[in-house]
């Protein structure tokens, strides 16, 4: 067995101070070879450790404010800076939480997208740690060392991981460099194929090397102690935050749909790289809706690999008079402004930012009744609740708005009301970072 000659090696050149007792919580995920393999990657990683060598001086400062307790360093890891729930959630906290005294770093497995944008000219510092190869990689190893290696020197107090991807490399990254303070994350009920089976396993070990899981949602809490058998002092619940601000323009209607007419403009923000956001039974549920009100019009915002299917549905039913496919836009505030329903029907949800923002720009909402969609609307109050994949229950809901205008104004006012109370970034912040001082101080107890 040659694991406690790697061990002692890594030892000698990482530093006295490095331990690396937990690497065999996660070695088996490796597709090395060889102990030699393993060796030959950490040499080239020492060898890497020039740019490392620079991490102080690339801290991020908080200027003018006066934070509660000494400024902390925070590392948050994500997957990606594409357009998405998560990804957004996560470069929107760590433009906000330096307020509360904190100098940010955000890393990511692949630092590419439309939101490296809103990280121009902030303190927020990117470093990208992108694991060639997958996770379970001789690639995924070398980066998992590296970011170890670079978050000891940096004498990070918190590393907070955003998504699948980054619990998977970061948490046992965080372990290595002996964090004060690791957060890992679950966003959603776990539909992709990684919660399944023998991974599902592995998945929930390394999130429990973990300090603490945030939940966005109630019911995915409650998946991670009834599947994963988490504790629930472990987990603690933080929903998303919106910035309403964003989404009281006036309409662009005129200009971004001229050829609309002027009947009703219904619309569903989400990917398209899957079904998942339920772009199929929304198209089937068209013809309902379009029999009775033919002037209507489906805007479809987002872009994915099945775009081509569902634009291939939408022809094969009649109806390509009555979609349009808008691809992927950045002018999402002022595109809902000029809509007049909103359209969710996925078939699983975290807590879905898309659904927050239709109810900041006062729209009113159908949603399906998954995920944390019921932490967001109350069926009839702040908005319509169905069934997931049941294109009938979603015409009549959406036949029900167009139907009774005043009763879809008060929804979506009340809607409106429920998330300026309740989803504020302010109110996010502040729930991140009490998680953040309980678990330092509770360390330092």
């Amino acid at each position: 067995m040659l694991l406690p000659h790697i061990v002692l090696k890594h030892e000698r050149e990482f530093g006295e101070n490095v331990s690396f007792a937990p690497i065999h919580k996660f070695l088996s995920f490796s597709r090395l070879s060889s102990a030699g393999e393993f060796n030959r990657l950490t040499r080239v990683m020492i060898a890497d450790g020039q740019t490392s060598e620079q991490c102080e001086a690339e801290r991020a400062s908080t200027a003018g404010i006066r934070p509660l307790h000494p400024v902390r360093r925070v590392f948050y890891l994500v997957d990606s800076f594409d357009v998405g729930g998560t990804e957004t959630q996560a470069v929107e906290l760590a433009l906000r939480i330096g307020a509360a005294g904190y100098e940010v770093t955000l890393g990511s497995l692949r630092a590419t997208g439309p939101l490296l944008e809103r990280l121009q000219g902030t303190p927020v510092v990117v470093k990208e740690f992108h694991p060639t190869g997958g996770i379970d990689s001789p690639g995924g190893f070398y980066q998992i060392l590296r970011l170890s290696w670079f978050l000891r020197r940096g004498k990070f107090d918190v590393v907070h991981t955003h998504d699948l991807w980054s619990n998977l490399m970061g948490v046992p990254a965080a372990r290595l460099a002996g964090i004060p303070a690791i957060v890992s994350s679950r966003r959603d009920l776990g539909h992709l194929d990684w919660y399944q089976g023998k991974r599902r396993v592995w998945l929930r070990r390394i999130q429990g090397l973990s300090h603490a899981i945030v939940a966005n949602a109630t019911p995915v809490r409650d998946d991670l102690i009834a599947q994963d058998g988490f504790a629930r002092e472990t987990l603690h619940v933080i929903r998303n935050g919106v910035d309403v601000g964003k989404f009281q323009g006036a309409s662009g209607r005129e200009v971004l749909f001229p050829n609309a007419g002027s009947g009703k403009l219904i619309v569903l923000v989400g990917n398209m790289h899957t079904d998942v956001k339920g772009h199929p039974w929304l198209i089937e549920s068209a013809s309902a809706v379009v029999r009775e009100f033919p002037s209507t019009r489906f805007v479809l915002v987002g872009d994915g690999e099945a775009r081509e299917t569902f634009a291939s549905q939408v022809r094969k039913l009649g109806l390509e008079e009555s979609f349009l496919f808008l691809g992927r836009r950045s002018d999402v505030p002022r595109i809902l402004a000029s809509c007049d329903i909103a359209v969710l029907p996925s078939r699983a949800e975290g807590l879905p930012n898309a659904v927050l923002e239709y109810m900041a720009a006062g729209l009113p909402t159908v949603v399906s009744r998954v995920g944390g969609n019921e932490d967001l609307v109350q069926d009839g109050v702040t908005g319509l609740l169905v069934p997931a994949e049941d294109s009938a229950a979603l015409s009549e809901a959406l036949l029900r708005y167009l139907r009774n205008p005043e009763e879809a104004r008060a929804i979506a006012e009340s809607g409106r009301e429920f998330v300026i109370r309740n989803f504020s970034f302010e109110r996010l912040v502040r729930e991140v970072d009490e998680l953040y001082t309980a678990i330092l101080q509770g360390r330092e107890a």
